[in-house]
């Protein structure tokens, strides 16, 4: 068995995620997020989508990189089918 290094709980399911040449042990992916989860600059919350990054910052959405003086950035919008 091996411990969570979020919340210590030492489970028999933990699984491994090798990320930027580091390993890091989880019991779920609630851990695993709160741990690895980039933090949008602007409005601080965990993004778990894609995000956008402008200038090596990474913001939930080009609404808050906008906020924060990016340009050039816009959120996925979906475009009607031809008719």
């Amino acid at each position: 068995m091996a411990r969570c290094e979020v919340c210590g709980n030492d489970y028999a399911m933990t699984f491994e995620v090798h990320a930027q040449g580091a390993v890091h042990v989880f019991d779920c992916f609630e851990c695993a997020a709160h741990r690895l989860a980039p933090i949008c600059e602007h409005c601080r919350v965990q993004i778990l989508g894609h995000g956008v990054e402008a200038d090596g910052h990474f913001y939930c959405c080009a609404h808050c990189a906008a906020a924060e003086g990016a340009t050039g950035i816009v959120d996925h919008v979906e475009t009607p089918a031809p008719a």
